[in-house]
């Protein structure tokens, strides 16, 4: 206790944005584990399992550009508390008897899931950017390199967490107890962070809601492709693969999904560490372009090594290590540009647009990845996945070096 009592009111806020988050993404994690594992226990067909993060996604693109909005007006602590208690009446839903788990009532809860992640993730990510003074770019990096690396990392444990609790206590009783503990979260955050903050000085119009500036419009096409880039292999197309080609139970496909999602978090956090020893300096959109090209390689050797018939168990371990660590290093990259290109009055709705893209760019690769997979298989999920890299890679490198914050 001494040791926090004698932290800077800045870090304080920094701690309980960041276990905020931190709480939330642990519930989000197990809570798709969870569903996955029950409705398929439940005998659902994996199209009917889908179907249910359907609404997840698409929520989430209008969640991040209304949730910018508000987040301005009203202040970026409200918008987050307003997102755990979302993500509450969620879980609570989700308590029902066995007999009112539909899937249109489960996509509905689902739904309301997908407002409540964007909401936290727009508000953290945006909050940073006000506790961190004007020139103070590096520790700008660095913390948002901490909260986004663990938060993935928390989303790889979570998916753990799901399948044990589902095991130990069953779904009602694992639901009941991510409930009870997010209530204790809502609770605290209400009463800790910081009033007002992020509101801006002059109220935005709704139809601010579009950024206006070039460089923020030219980050949001490259984050559209990087991601869906990622979702158009690795949603359904990989763990299908995982199962049907190496005859992995859903046990061992998920725990090694999981592995990947922690790594992956895990290279974010140490990202401003790897890029600083290659450039020394704070990163800018030609850094973001670069490492976009080493990433766009990655797919696109895969590919060609599955035309090759070179061993798949191999193509699939290693590629995936090496997609994981420079993903996660052009995502850190991401991350930081945005915070650090938006304006400090307003903030949420910079980051709530970008964030808009994020969430089209997954809901994108998601249908595509099906699609794609189903059709013409893994070789071309692949292939698409080095062109959205690529063109995600032309997108950064237009970015000016300079870039204009109000």
């Amino acid at each position: 206790m001494k040791i926090l009592s004698g932290l800077s009111e800045q870090v304080k806020q920094y701690l309980v944005i960041t276990g905020n988050y931190w709480a939330f993404t642990l519930t989000d994690g197990a809570l798709r584990m969870l569903v996955v594992l029950y409705f398929h226990q439940l005998g659902y067909s994996p199209i009917s399992i889908a179907m249910l993060f359907l609404f997840y996604e698409i929520f989430g693109v209008v969640t991040n550009l209304v949730g910018g909005w508000l987040g301005a007006r009203l202040g970026l602590n409200k918008t987050m508390n307003i997102g755990l208690a979302i993500q509450i009446i969620a879980l609570a839903m989700l308590l029902a008897p066995s007999g009112f788990l539909t899937v249109a009532y489960v996509m509905v809860a689902q739904a309301l899931s997908g407002i409540a992640k964007d909401l936290n993730k727009m508000s953290a990510k945006s909050s940073i950017k006000l506790l961190v003074s004007d020139g103070e770019s590096s520790k700008l990096y660095k913390w948002i390199a901490i909260l986004t690396g663990s938060k993935n990392t928390l989303k790889g444990i979570g998916f753990f967490l799901g399948g044990l609790l589902l095991t130990l206590l069953g779904f009602t009783g694992a639901i009941a107890v991510m409930t009870g503990v997010l209530v204790i979260v809502w609770l605290f955050s209400l009463i800790k962070l910081k009033q007002d903050l992020g509101k801006a000085k002059n109220k935005p119009k709704f139809k601010e809601i579009f950024s206006k500036s070039r460089a923020i419009n030219l980050l949001s096409a490259a984050r559209l492709f990087l991601f869906a880039a990622r979702d158009v292999w690795f949603v359904v197309a990989l763990p299908v693969f995982l199962a049907a080609e190496f005859g992995w139970q859903h046990s061992w496909v998920g725990g090694f999904i999981a592995a990947w999602i922690i790594l992956y978090g895990f290279i974010q956090t140490i990202a401003p560490k790897i890029t600083a020893r290659f450039s020394g300096q704070v990163p800018n959109g030609i850094d973001a372009a670069k490492w976009g090209t080493l990433l766009a390689f990655v797919p696109g050797v895969m590919a060609i090594a599955f035309a090759n018939d070179v061993d798949a168990f191999w193509v699939i371990i290693v590629g995936l290590m090496v997609f994981a660590v420079l993903f996660a290093i052009n995502s850190s990259l991401h991350s930081f540009l945005i915070v650090d290109m938006a304006s400090k009055d307003g903030v949420s709705l910079d980051v709530g647009f970008y964030y808009m893209a994020n969430a089209c760019g997954r809901l994108l690769g998601t249908v595509l990845s099906g699609w794609m997979f189903q059709v013409y298989g893994l070789v071309a999920c692949l292939m698409v996945s080095a062109i959205f890299i690529a063109l995600a890679v032309i997108f950064a490198a237009m970015i000016p070096k300079t870039v204009q914050i109000d």
